[in-house]
Formats: structure tokens, sequence, C-alpha cells
């Protein structure tokens, strides 16, 4: 019976080379997406010799994306959200415009239309899904306030680009292009596409996180009460995947976006941990086909034909867009460190950028030099990201090393940076400072506040540092690796340093300061890896935990066991 052997031999192939060139690049000490890509070069169109099914490996290539983004979902609460409102939707709004200027403003030099220009601009504005999950992933930061913004900043990415890919066609003849079947509409007709689409768009999301926090979480938990593996792991797939495709054919959303809010819904079943662990192996091997899915879609000659044009597409991204994000987030008075994480995340495009430079081509709006621009650009960005990210520590090093510009971007006048004078001292002397309020955080400060136990809160959230001065507690903004973010929190004159966040990059950073300030505090740890905590045990970094409900729990008893501890021993002294 004859039948086509395509996607075996574009997954057997794909899988292949991007081994042995992952496996090279890794050798070479470059990041293994490098190895991935110029698997994809030698298997796409713009090499000579096998040609893979480009169109099956995308597809492939958007599961990846899928169960990447419902993994996020499965730790990213609604809570998370919202807490990075104020600075996520501002700063990626922004950051577009910009992005999008500066896209219009080269298009003009090269000749293009205003449409080509837009168009352009709009896809150097938006970051991969994958890359960026990726890097946040690898730095242990996904769950840290950097993590979060970055992850929120990227959502508000993603709707605006909806919107665009909605509204796009139907605005295809104002903009110089052709209509092509899509239909021209009147002012009163694309504004009833707009309510339309948001009006769909905010159902879908409703039914996300109030039917399907009930539902999923239900469902899940009747699974595992069979006893199957192979059933957890096949409901968890069916309900990413499911989900994704449901959200884009009924409400328009994209399958990213569609898969992350159906990983906040199942978010809510304790099985959650296990769901994220099950789906692990299948992210990891499908995100590996988006980046040779990158790769074939790339064609080496537009290196040589315009090397100029690539080079400032790149500086677009690279430079352009994260600059603004780096001086945005300054602007909403966070730390050098969370601006420079953020800037870093977003210094690159992918899967958006390929979706709409393809539509502007078939609308008549981008030249196709244009998408081969935005297809080099992309390619190269993603390739530079792990560098980037290495880069952070060393600029971060060189700002503070130049005292004045250091003053200039930490913004010392901020009034959140700072415990207020009026605090009573006694609350100040053998207290508890607890780094990060996040979800543990917040469990442990709760059973501190219970027993009567005083601790300063170190948080690089603002928002949330101001709600917690709201309601009473002492709370100082700064991300505490700075020595004058713990030496506000007084950690001179506490017992203990409670570390609750899960950003391990810092974590020793943090602790080689508490005790060069104060030789005797006794340290807590939260780690997020096997590695993480191996690492800091050698190091002497004090008591380690790993986890989260147990976690906090755990952090907890032993927070409450050295007090009793430093009690006994300052009652003996007296």
């Amino acid at each position: 019976m004859p039948h086509s052997l395509s996607l075996i031999t574009t997954v057997a192939a794909s899988f292949g080379l991007a081994l042995i060139f992952g496996f090279i690049a890794a050798r070479l000490k470059l990041p293994v997406l490098v190895g991935y890509m110029i698997a994809g070069m030698i298997l796409g169109p713009g090499t000579p010799g096998f040609v893979a099914d480009i169109g099956l490996s995308s597809q492939l290539a958007e599961i990846g994306v899928i169960l990447l983004m419902f993994g996020v979902g499965l730790h990213f609460s609604l809570d998370d959200l919202w807490a990075v409102r104020r600075i996520a939707l501002p700063g990626a709004i922004i950051q577009i415009t910009v992005a999008t200027v500066l896209g219009i403003t080269v298009s003009k030099f090269w000749g293009w239309s205003f449409g080509a220009g837009i168009v352009f601009g709009l896809a150097l504005s938006v970051a991969s899904t994958v890359v960026l999950l990726r890097a946040l992933e690898n730095r242990g930061v996904l769950e840290s306030v950097n993590g979060r913004i970055a992850v929120g900043w990227l959502v508000v990415e993603d709707l605006v680009m909806v919107l665009v890919l909605v509204f796009l066609p139907p605005l295809a003849g104002w903009l110089g292009g052709n209509v092509n079947g899509f239909g021209e509409e009147s002012g009163d007709g694309i504004l009833k596409m707009l309510a339309l689409t948001i009006g769909k768009v905010s159902i879908f999301v409703v039914l996300m996180l109030v039917v399907g926090r009930r539902v999923f979480p239900w469902l899940l938990w009747q699974v595992a009460r069979t006893g199957s593996r192979e059933l957890f792991t096949l409901s968890v797939i069916a309900v990413a995947v499911g989900i994704a495709f449901g959200s884009a054919k009924l409400f328009g959303v994209s399958f990213a976006l569609g898969a992350f809010f159906a990983g906040m819904a199942m978010r809510e079943s304790q099985l959650s941990h296990r769901a994220a662990e099950e789906s692990l192996p299948l992210r990891d091997a499908f995100s590996v086909l988006f980046f040779v899915s990158v790769g074939m879609l790339f064609d080496p000659d537009i290196l040589l034909q315009e090397p100029l044009q690539v080079f400032t597409v790149v500086s677009i991204i690279i430079f352009g867009k994260s600059l603004a994000a780096f001086l945005l987030v300054l602007a909403f008075r966070y730390p050098l460190n969370t601006a420079i994480t953020v800037s870093a995340s977003l210094a690159q495009i992918g899967e958006f950028s390929f979706i709409l430079a393809g539509l502007g081509v078939t609308l008549g709006l981008l030249p196709i030099e244009g998408q081969s621009l935005i297809l080099a650009g992309a390619i190269i960005s993603i390739a530079l990201n792990p560098l980037l990210f290495h880069a952070i520590e060393p600029v971060q090093a060189w700002i503070r090393s130049r005292s004045t510009i250091a003053r200039l971007l930490e913004r010392p006048d901020d009034p959140l940076a700072e415990l207020p004078m009026s605090v009573d001292q006694a609350h100040l002397t053998g207290h508890v400072v607890l780094v990060g309020y996040g979800r543990v955080g917040r469990r442990i400060g709760e059973a501190l506040t219970k027993r009567g136990v005083p601790f300063v809160v170190a948080e690089q959230n603002r928002e949330l540092v101001e709600e917690l001065r709201k309601r009473g507690m002492l709370a100082v903004s700064g991300n505490s690796s700075d020595p004058a973010v713990l030496i506000q929190a007084h950690i001179a004159r506490a017992h203990i340093l409670v570390i609750a966040t899960p950003d391990s990059f810092h974590v020793r950073r943090i602790i080689e300061i508490a005790r060069m300030l104060n030789p005797g505090v006794e340290t807590v740890v939260r780690t997020h890896s096997d590695e993480d905590a191996a690492l800091l045990q050698k190091e002497h970094a004090g008591k380690i935990f790993m986890g989260e409900h147990e976690l906090a729990l755990g952090m907890t008893r032993y927070v409450f066991e050295l007090i009793a501890e430093k009690t006994e021993k300052n009652t003996l002294a007296e």
C-alpha cells in the first residue's frame, strides 16, 4: 500500500542533524541552539542536498511552542501576572511602538512603503516565546521577579500581535497592499471587528480562569486515580494541545497564548508539578524542532547580498528595542539587574515575527527582501541571545564601577528603597530578613506574623513592596545582591536570613554580602534543582530546601527552631 514517509524523514533528519551539530556546538562552548539552527539550514532549501518538508517541520515546532507555554502556565499564577501588570502592560506597548517606529524609519531609507515599514517594525518588536523561556529556565530565574516581568511582558506582546494579525488584512488596502479576498472594511466595520476580537479573547480568558480552573484540576485528579502513568501523561498533552487548537479556532488567539492560559488553569491542581515533569521530555524534544525549523527558513545568500541591511536589522533587535525596554524598566524604578535581565530577554525575535512577515508578503505589503531580512535577524539574534545573558553580570559590574552612572541608574531617591525613619528599632534587632515574597515567601511571612516574629522583606517587585507597606509590614524594594538593599533591611542586626526566591543566580552573592555584614547570621535557602543544592552545600550556604508547599512548611519550621535556639542562647548569656 503506497504511503508517504515525509513526516518520518523530516523528524529523523531533524533530530539526527540537531544532535550532531548541537554536540559540536557544545564542545566549542557555543549555545547548543546554534547547532540546531545550523542543522535546519542544512535541511532547508537555501543549501544544496536533501530538503526536508518545511511545512511539517513548522507544525511540529508549533507543538513545541504549545508544550513550552503550557509548562510556563503550570508555574505561573494569575496573581503573578497581575502583580507585574503596571510594568508589563505599558512597557510592552511602548517597546513595541519604539521598535515599530525604528522599523518604519529604516525602511524609508530603503525605499519601502509606509505599510511595509509598519509590518517590518512590528515583526522586529515581538520576542520569541521559545527563546525567552529557554533562557530564563536555563538561568533558573523563570519564577523570579525578573522572570515574571519578562513573561508578563511577553504575554502582552502576544496579545498585541493577535490583534495585529486580525486587523492587518482589512487595513491592507489603506496601507498600499492588495486585499487578496480578505475584504476591505469601512471604519465602522473595523471598529466592529476590534470589538468582536476583544470580546472573543475576553471570553476565552474568563472561561480558562473561571471554568478551566475547576474542570482541568478535577479531570487531572480523576485520571491520576486510575494509577496509569500513560493516561496521566496523555491527559496533560491532550489538554495542552487541545485547548491551544480550540482557542485558535474558536477565539482567534494564538496557539501559544491558548496553551499558556490552559497551563494557568491546570496549575490549581495539586498534581500540577507532576504534570510539568511528565510533559518535560516532550517539551524539550519539540522545542529542538522549533530551532531546526527556524534554520530551514533561512537563506544564507542574504548575508552576502545585503550585509549592511542585515546589520541594521540585528542592531534594532538587540540594541534598539532592548535599550527601550532597559530605560522603561528603570523608569518604573526597578533595580539595574531587572532592567538588564528584561532587556536581554527581549533582544531576539521569533515565531510571531515569521507569521507576521508571511502575512505581510501575502498582502503585498512587505517585499520578499523584507521577509529574508526578518529571518536573518531572527537567526542571528537567537544565536547571540545566550551570550547577552552571559554578559549581564559583567555589564552590571561595569555600570556599578562607574559610581556616577550607578547612582543615576539605581534611583537611590526611591522612597521604597529604604525603611521609614519612624520604624521602631526594636523590630530591627534580632529579626528575620526575608528575601523574596512570592508564593513560598508569603507563606513563611504569614507564619512569622502569627508567631509575632519581627521580619523585614526584601523584594524586587515594587508594587508588592508598596502593598506590604500599606498593610503595615516592613519591606524594602531592590535586588538583594546589592549590598545597599540588605543594609536597608538591617541585616547587620538580624539573626536569620531566609532566601525564598528561586533566583539561584544571585543566592551565593546575597549570602556572601550578608555574612560580610553579619558574620553570625544564620541562612536558610530555597533552591530549584539538585545541582544548585549540591553547589550551595559545598559552599556551606546554610540550610537548603527544595520544592514549594512542603518547602515553605519546612523552611518555616527550621526558622522557628533557629529562633528558639537564639532566644535560649541570649537568655543564658543574660
